[in-house]
């Protein structure tokens, strides 16, 4: 039933970041700005709300509104994979139902943060969402940011018992965990890296592509892994990986997306704002990001 949208759904699903303007308040237009921008350099789909996209600093209704925001945006370019997880169980299903409404070729579900759910407790979170809304769905396994870990016979069962539940995007360093997620799901199963090193790797065994943070940085270069690997040109593909690593480790030397929207100001793209408790970077990391940054793209604008 679900198998058109397993072939289109693969390559690299951007998150992209939330703009806000210097009051904090939600910057739309250069929202759009950036979904244009990701599409034309060559991303394969469209993630917003997602861990970089601060959905915990936005209000429910403005979850949506980012959602319908990149809806229109998007506009069946390219597919559309928003985040609807929440650590609250009737806001996972109410955004998951308003990501159904508004056409999305999935939804992408992390596991619950902060409450720490026993892995029956999340068996049984993921599978009432999947009964309930008619979407395929992606689990996202963060243990970096949940203080939980979904475990491999967990989303094995799951897969198992519910048809729409068709991969996960997994930001996990464990990687003999990544492989046997393949093992027992079945090597059909839509495997993303959700960490940067990780993600030429996750291609190697089977992965279906990537949800990388620095795509946000260099869409076109980010999609160019998979693209390459897809062509067969292995060494192309393990060329990029190491040429973005230097990048992929400035990003992430604060908490995400925190790097990523100072580096984004310096680039013109959009402010550098971000809602308390996060911030940007500090003046000596920042210097040091606009150092990196200028090895992959022109910086246009100064901190």
């Amino acid at each position: 039933m679900y198998e058109e949208v397993k072939r289109k759904l693969r390559g690299s699903i951007a998150p992209v970041v939330t703009s806000f303007k210097q009051d904090e308040s939600l910057d739309l237009n250069a929202f759009r700005n950036l979904i244009d921008w990701h599409i034309e350099s060559g991303s394969h789909a469209i993630s917003v709300t997602g861990t970089t996209g601060e959905p915990s600093s936005l209000t429910v209704d403005e979850r949506v509104q980012v959602m319908e925001t990149a809806a229109r945006q998007i506009n069946g370019r390219v597919p559309f994979v928003p985040g609807t997880g929440s650590t609250n169980h009737q806001e996972t299903l109410f955004l998951t139902k308003k990501a159904k409404e508004l056409g999305a070729d999935a939804a992408l579900i992390i596991v619950p943060y902060y409450n720490r759910p026993s892995q029956h407790a999340l068996y049984k979170h993921f599978k009432a969402v999947a009964d309930a809304v008619d979407i395929p769905i992606i689990i996202y396994n963060i243990p970096g940011r949940t203080a939980t870990n979904l475990d491999v016979k967990t989303l094995a069962k799951l897969n198992r018992d519910c048809e729409n539940i068709i991969g996960v995007k997994e930001s996990n360093k464990d990687f003999e965990h990544v492989n046997r997620v393949l093992l027992e799901c079945g090597r059909d199963f839509l495997l993303y890296s959700g960490i940067e090193l990780l993600c030429y790797p996750m291609l190697a065994i089977g992965g279906a592509g990537h949800i990388s943070a620095t795509a946000n940085i260099v869409p076109g270069k980010v999609a160019e892994i998979y693209n390459a690997w897809e062509q067969g040109d292995v060494k192309r593909a393990l060329d990029l990986h190491f040429e973005l690593m230097p990048l992929n480790d400035v990003l992430f030397k604060d908490t995400n997306p925190a790097p990523l929207k100072a580096a984004l100001g310096m680039m013109g793209k959009t402010e550098p704002v971000l809602r308390m408790p996060m911030d940007v970077p500090t003046q000596e990391l920042q210097d040091e990001i606009r150092t990196v940054l200028k090895e992959y793209v022109q910086v246009v604008a100064h901190s």
